[in-house]
């Protein structure tokens, strides 16, 4: 991709980054923040992030403030704490403001604001609103031009490779070859002048969020157990991505039967009920986090220190990349490679159908074939090899 900054440029004295709305993606963001941070060391970096997501900057230094975005009811420029936001953000005078996600909103929300160059991704509808608008690319590696779209791809391998492409786009299935998101940011920041951000993600936990979780695990006598295992069995995107609880159930108990392991499962708000089954349909006695389910901040701290983390694909998966814990995910309607990473201590568990993977929140055709194709032998398989090569020290625990 073409860069529109180059070495010999005046580098800005403040940037606006405004950030994904998904927990998972704002993750897969963070290499990208990192070479941001890196390469424009004395600017003043803000972030524009979802309420919702603060926690998951808590602990960072990728930026210098951050601003909220007003309650998803309240976003429209005839409501007031629209038009308190824009006015802050206008007071700032940003040099550049930086799109990570593709919506229009954002691309409005920055000119708005007035910040002097608006570099975004020139898609859905929003170009005459970027001063620097980045063309897309096609399979081959080559610019797009406006308006014409790659056709879809073949089927992935289960298990993603290790070397990932750059030339492909992350969009819709159906419309564009699925790349991993990591890749896509990394085109970004090449253009404003940043070295390749890589995939190496990153997180950072805090004193308060650390002691609770000490705490707690003290409070059920398991804070110097081992193995501890955390299952994380819900899914924002929708319900098609979630596993069924009778099956995390059914790999909880053999883990701690046949590991020794102590199991928590964790929610977050709104995923007490499938928390609650998991325990429900326990037979060997678990750890439920539920009554009150953890901060985003919490859960990032107990990921932290937890020797295997199962999920689906959701943002916890990218927690345990974060940190260097080994994780097993889950994944049924969603298309690996738009969220593939090197990470090598994750094992991807799924099963290739004709109908997918379609991407949908819900079942178009009722069935969830490919959540029942996965079954608890392949999870306690996959979760057993990753606790027996991390007993032989053959993941290397990385400082965090």
């Amino acid at each position: 991709m073409k860069r529109i900054h180059h070495p010999g440029d005046a580098d800005p004295r403040s940037i606006l980054v405004v950030l994904p709305t998904w927990v998972g993606d704002f993750v897969m963001a963070t290499p990208t923040l990192r070479a941001i941070r890196n390469r424009f060391a004395n600017a003043h970096i803000t972030f524009l992030i979802e309420s919702n997501l603060r926690d998951l900057t808590r602990g960072g230094d990728w930026m210098n403030e951050c601003f909220e975005w007003p309650a998803k009811d309240r976003r429209s420029p005839l409501c007031r704490e629209y038009r308190d936001l824009v006015w802050d953000l206008r007071r700032r005078r940003f040099d550049w403001a930086v799109l990570l996600p593709n919506s229009f909103r954002s691309a409005l929300i920055v000119r708005l604001a007035g910040a002097g160059r608006r570099i975004g991704y020139d898609r859905d509808g929003r170009g005459l609103l970027l001063t620097d608008r980045l063309p897309l690319r096609n399979r081959r590696g080559e610019d797009e031009p406006s308006g014409r779209q790659p056709g879809p791809s073949a089927p992935p391998p289960i298990e993603p490779s290790p070397v990932r492409p750059r030339n492909r786009l992350p969009v819709p299935p159906g419309r564009f070859v699925p790349m991993p998101l990591v890749e896509y940011y990394a085109d970004l920041a090449e253009a404003i002048g940043c070295d390749r951000s890589g995939d190496r993600l990153e997180l950072f936990t805090t004193p308060d969020c650390d002691d609770f979780v000490q705490e707690r695990l003290e409070s059920l006598g398991i804070v110097d157990h081992r193995p501890l295992v955390v299952i994380s069995p819900g899914a924002r995107y929708g319900s098609a991505k979630c596993w069924f609880a009778d099956r995390f159930a059914g790999v909880a108990d053999r883990l701690i039967e046949t590991e020794d392991a102590a199991v928590i499962v964790t929610c977050g708000p709104g995923e007490e009920p499938i928390a609650r089954q998991i325990g429900s349909a326990m037979r060997c006695k678990g750890f439920i986090f539920d009554s009150p389910p953890l901060t985003l901040g919490q859960l990032k701290s107990l990921a932290c220190r937890s020797d295997l983390l199962i999920c689906n694909d959701a943002g916890p998966r990218h927690f345990a990349k974060a940190f260097n814990v080994p994780v097993v995910t889950i994944f049924g309607p969603t298309h690996p490679e738009w969220t593939a990473t090197s990470y090598q201590a994750e094992r991807i568990v799924r099963i290739n159908i004709d109908c997918g993977p379609c991407q949908q929140r819900v079942c178009p055709l009722g069935h969830l074939k490919c959540m029942y194709g996965v079954t608890v032998d392949m999870v306690f398989e996959a979760s057993s090899d990753l606790l027996k090569a991390s007993r032989c020290h053959y993941f290397r625990r990385l400082p965090v």
